[in-house]
């Protein structure tokens, strides 16, 4: 035990160092972006198209690549299949690092563009692929909590660190942080591999990836010999192994469409409609930040098991909801830093998602599962963009077919509420992860 909770401690540390690299450049990023390529403008229609196309891309590049990391997980081991993804993502840093002029920009988006292909979410799926490895099912929902809560912890304390830092010093502490968390996950870091022989003993933490216990005798570890990437048919044999799995791909698919169009509209938004800048971005991010560290460290332990990771799901789906409703009628300033305090219950839901798909799989098919409902979340990514970028620059322009500047963000939240109303039938799912694994299909 005391072993397992070290791993784990290990695991949080890489988490929170990769994810204050990613975090620490967000509120510069679209000044960043709009000084490139329209200086001193407040509403850049080339910039908006321009960030939704590399959403869409991105997009794209994960749909593909999440199944297929995912699956090498359970075979290669969580660590092995981190190093490559959290090395590629210290490229685009670097470039911005050295300078943020528009030959320089253009450089970083085509890097950053290529590299998140294979970066985004990787780090998210593997980390939730090792706590399901080590942490029992009634245990996950709030392991998963508190892997989101050390997230959204990265996110306030870079967000803290932005709001300090001027923009090129931001750009090299990301590269900075980024290659401490790579070293700092190989050196520290144990491999997880899920025990092949039999789905039901617990998964394998080893000092050593290269060699195994076998009755008594150490002896060299027979990799799996990699057959092919999963198809479609193989994803679509896993969604159908349990209803649950189903309807919680459902949800994971609309509400990824509704966090998509969020990320590609709303500083948008913000920008053109109450003239927000970086500091006055850093300020709102860190409050939200700050109110879902705590509720995801203290909050949601305490309410998973008496209210359920079902409910929990529902529940944080209906409060996005309303948030977004009142984002798109935002009358002054003030409205977008006091809804943030709904995020003390909208962080309940991806971290319940996540618990829910967990339990409908095998020991051995968690990284298989995690990829698979990262695909499409990352379908759902590529095609927010294409339908809210394009949506946002109409009624932010003065072509807008009528005077209506957050109608984007109503849409988002119209989609939240359909990936609300399937929510309701899942339930206290049950756990399948004690069976024997629930899909063949995907065999590799």
């Amino acid at each position: 035990m005391e072993k397992k909770l070290k791993a784990l401690t290990h695991l949080y540390v890489t988490v929170f160092m990769s994810g204050f690299a990613s975090f620490i450049v967000v509120p510069a990023i679209t000044d960043v972006t709009m000084f490139a390529l329209c200086p001193g403008a407040d509403e850049c229609s080339l910039a908006i198209y321009l960030s939704g196309f590399q959403q869409a891309v991105i997009g794209v590049g994960t749909a593909l690549m999440m199944p297929l990391i995912g699956n090498l997980s359970d075979q290669y081991g969580r660590k092995s299949l981190l190093t490559l993804p959290m090395t590629l993502s210290i490229i685009p840093f670097a470039v911005l690092a050295c300078s943020r002029t528009t030959n320089y920009f253009y450089a970083y988006y085509v890097l950053k563009t290529l590299t998140s292909m294979i970066c985004e979410g990787s780090l998210n799926c593997l980390a939730l692929a090792y706590l399901a490895d080590n942490i029992s099912d009634s245990q996950r929902a709030s392991a998963f909590g508190i892997l989101s809560g050390i997230t959204s912890g990265a996110f306030v304390c870079a967000t803290l660190a932005a709001r300090f830092l001027s923009t090129g010093s931001t750009f090299q502490v990301a590269t900075f942080a980024s290659m401490l968390a790579v070293v700092y996950m190989r050196i520290f870091l144990e491999e997880s591999i899920p025990d092949r022989d039999d789905s039901l003993t617990q998964p394998i933490l080893k000092e050593s990836e290269d060699v195994i216990q076998k009755d008594g005798n150490s002896l060299p570890r027979k990799m799996p010999v990699f057959k092919k990437i999963p198809s479609l048919g193989d994803i679509i044999c896993l969604l159908k192994s349990s209803p649950s799995f189903s309807q919680a791909a459902v949800v994971a698919f609309f509400y990824n469409l509704a966090e998509g169009g969020m990320i590609s509209s709303l500083m948008y938004y913000l920008k053109a409609r109450f003239h927000f800048n970086k500091n006055q971005f850093a300020d709102l991010m860190l409050i939200g930040g700050i109110i879902a560290t705590a509720s995801q460290l203290f909050i949601m332990p305490l309410l998973v098991s008496p209210v359920g990771d079902g409910k929990l799901l529902s529940l944080g789906l209906l409060v996005s909801c309303i948030q977004a409703i009142l984002h798109s009628l935002a009358w002054s300033p003030s409205v977008p830093y006091a809804i943030t305090a709904l995020s003390v219950v909208m962080v309940f839901a991806p971290p319940s998602l996540r618990s829910i798909v967990s339990k409908q799989v095998g020991a051995t098919e968690q990284g298989k599962a995690q990829g698979c409902i990262s695909g499409v979340s990352s379908l759902a990514n590529i095609i927010a963009p294409l339908i809210f970028s394009p949506l946002t620059a109409l009624f932010l322009s003065e072509e807008a077919p009528f005077h209506f500047p957050g109608f984007s963000i109503l849409c988002i939240a119209i989609t939240l509420g359909i990936a609300f109303i399937p929510s309701l039938t899942i339930g206290n799912a049950p756990s399948n992860s004690s069976d024997k694994n629930s899909s063949d299909c995907m065999e590799v």
